[in-house]
């Protein structure tokens, strides 16, 4: 049975910027420092985005010293991916069901 997909992490995740620091830290954990080198954006904005990545449970902090790192939680992307796995075999099979017109 198909569970619901989590539209509240899907709209975390359809900022441009925000999918492009959960792309960056799949690669490796890194500090604000770093996420602002590699997307270009103001530590403000980033720290912004950061915060809703964090409140929604996408990233998770490693404090080192004076810096603090963000690393992505694979648990919960992994999660969402299961659930676009479930809608995509209901897809499949759907295509086998078709409701008569009235």
């Amino acid at each position: 049975m198909l569970t619901s997909v989590d539209t509240d992490l899907i709209r975390v995740l359809a900022d441009p910027l925000r999918l492009k620091i959960v792309t960056l830290l799949a690669e490796e954990t890194l500090c604000t420092t770093h996420l602002v080198e590699e997307t270009g954006a103001r530590q403000t904005n980033l720290s912004n985005h950061l915060k809703v990545l964090r409140e929604a449970g996408v990233v998770q902090t490693e404090p080192c010293g004076r810096f603090t790192y963000y690393k992505l939680r694979a648990d919960v992307i992994a999660s969402l991916a299961g659930q676009f796995a479930e809608l995509a075999e209901s897809a499949r099979h759907a295509a086998e069901n078709k409701r008569a017109c009235p």
